[in-house]
């Protein structure tokens, strides 16, 4: 039922972004779209961007990131969800959307490699995965917004080809 409850809320969002960008939508609005009292919101979200980044993670949380072609799909797919993701990336409020996106490749990443060692990452590996996390959040916003002719599947590969050596080594090998 709590699943149902945010998938409903989620959509409510998706309405309101295609009409007014993410700074303008206050959570009484989704709360009106989703026609919901604010308890039910403030039960299953702390505020619009805990929201948003549910949103997301739902949408990640089927992509191997260790695959060119699952993060192809992946990020094809944000151009079919266009106004989602455009609406999320331009965001620049004190808890922008895309801050939330570098924290949690950052730790599926991380998650990922320390599973691979079995140990503590070390500082260089930690900074390697941030860095890299970054930049790749930085590029698929560029894409998402200014660029509308390169293939996902070109981006992807572009990003793979840049991951740091050592992330590599530990990723892939």
């Amino acid at each position: 039922m709590a699943e149902r409850t945010k998938i409903w809320i989620s959509e409510a969002m998706k309405r309101l972004l295609i009409r007014k960008p993410l700074e303008k939508i206050f959570v009484t609005d989704i709360c009106r779209e989703a026609e919901i009292e604010r308890p039910t919101f403030y039960y299953h979200f702390r505020d619009k961007y805990d929201l948003m980044a549910w949103m997301f993670c739902q949408r990640t949380l089927q992509t191997d990131v260790l695959s060119v072609e699952s993060a192809s799909r992946a990020m094809n797919s944000m151009r079919q969800d266009y106004i989602f993701f455009k609406r999320a990336y331009e965001d620049n409020s004190q808890s922008p959307m895309w801050a939330y996106m570098h924290e949690y490749f950052v730790k599926r990443y991380s998650d990922i490699a320390a599973e691979k060692t079995g140990e503590a990452l070390d500082a260089q590996t930690e900074f390697s995965i941030r860095l890299y996390c970054y930049g790749t959040v930085g590029m698929t916003r560029e894409w998402l917004i200014q660029d509308n002719i390169t293939p996902a599947e070109t981006i992807v590969e572009m990003m793979f080809a840049s991951m740091p050596e050592k992330m590599k080594r530990i990723l892939f090998d």
